[in-house]
């Protein structure tokens, strides 16, 4: 992904686009954000209207994605403020918080996948956008055949869910879109978040990280802060944060360098580098210790029937016998995921329909900037006469 005085290289509108599932709804994102593996990480924008740079959601005809159709419609041109859409995998039946909703697109996608007896609350801090976002429920919930509306924007500060209404244990999945680099106080943020969060729950998010500790004259700049590079967390303190604030480990999901053609910004940050990354956290109940185990996908996930990529450490292939680490084995137990596995332990035979993979000993990848060189590698393989960057072979 590439910053310049002239804004963004990649329109992220969705006019007249049609996708088959909901897997690719997600792969759409991650391919307009210009990603790797089909992940949805946030984009950012140095440009003269930096991160809150306003994208046009003003669809002359619905957006849809069918099996599941996701429809989208507004009457009149909607400010969105982000950046592709941040969306897991098994979503049917489940609570959702937006953290920085903004006018609602991402809500109202995610309201079709859940279904009717799921939820999706939108939190933003800008009353304007939470008008905007409520003048459409009715549109979407008729256009969705729910004769309940399954959708609420409240506004709030997100730092603050308490103040704004959100009870604990309310949810089962929260999500963010290059939002929570834009608050000063991110332990408060993320504590919020696991007070929300259900046990076995998920935070999914997409957000912008620094390859070292930001200076002041950085975290103080109106300009970097406004492009989403002036509250950028170093890479290495959201573990930090996680561990101490009761989350499992991150585990990296997708990650793509953000380049600046802007030499009076390129004066400014100097050695830092900047990724845009997406992780997921989940909030597990303190069950005592769970051993490695063997793992076996059944396919169940819609979207996801042959393979599901978890991150960039585990795709779990259907019917492919899977070793996997404590951690994992723990998330896969104890979250909306267990549905969807059979889960064993490691010293118990199991038949082998589609292969088998053992747990490697190599490292796991946790580091975004390792793995968005290695994404900028294989692209300079595969096309060695494309300079690196976040479109590759595309015109953006």
């Amino acid at each position: 992904m590439t910053l310049g005085p002239a804004g963004p290289k990649c329109d992220l509108t969705t006019r007249g686009l049609t996708r088959s599932r909901a897997s690719d709804l997600r792969r759409w994102a991650g391919n307009q954000a210009c990603l790797p593996r089909g992940g949805a990480a946030c984009v950012c924008w140095a440009s003269s209207a930096g991160c809150g740079r306003p994208k046009s959601w003003s669809p002359g005809t619905e957006e849809t994605w069918p099996a599941p159709a996701v429809t989208l419609r507004s009457r009149r041109t909607c400010r969105y403020y982000g950046c592709g859409l941040v969306i897991p995998e098994c979503l049917e039946n489940c609570w959702i918080l937006d953290l920085g909703s903004g006018s609602g697109r991402d809500c109202y996608a995610l309201s079709q996948l859940v279904g009717e007896k799921g939820h999706v609350t939108g939190v933003d801090m800008t009353e304007g956008q939470v008008e905007v976002a409520n003048k459409y429920i009715d549109y979407h919930m008729e256009k969705y055949g729910f004769r309940t509306p399954n959708v609420t924007f409240i506004h709030g500060y997100i730092e603050k869910l308490g103040e704004a209404g959100i009870k604990n244990e309310s949810y089962d999945i929260v999500i963010s879109n290059c939002v929570i680099n834009l608050v000063p106080d991110k332990q408060q943020v993320l504590q919020e978040v696991y007070r929300v969060l259900k046990h076995g729950g998920e935070l999914y998010f997409s957000d912008v990280y620094a390859s070292l500790e930001l200076p002041e004259e950085i975290r103080t700049h109106k300009v970097l802060w406004g492009e989403c590079l002036g509250g950028a967390l170093y890479w290495k303190d959201l573990a930090i944060l996680a561990r101490k604030i009761g989350f499992s480990p991150p585990r990296l999901v997708a990650a793509n360098f953000i380049t600046i053609q802007n030499k009076e910004l390129e004066s400014v940050i100097g050695d830092c580098r900047f990724v845009s990354a997406t992780f997921r956290l989940f909030k597990l109940s303190k069950t005592g210790p769970t051993k490695r185990c063997k793992v076996i996908y059944n396919g169940g996930i819609t979207g996801h029937e042959k393979e599901l990529i978890f991150d960039v450490n585990f795709t779990f292939k259907k019917d492919e016998t899977v070793e996997v680490d404590e951690e994992t084995a723990a998330i896969l137990k104890n979250s909306r995921f267990t549905q969807d596995f059979l889960i064993r332990p490691i010293e118990e035979k199991l038949p082998i329909c589609g292969g088998y993979t053992a747990l490697e000993t190599k490292d796991e990848i946790t580091d975004p900037f390792k793995l968005a060189e290695e994404s900028d590698s294989a692209k300079s393989r595969s096309s060695p006469d494309v300079a690196g960057g976040c479109c590759g072979t595309k015109k953006c």
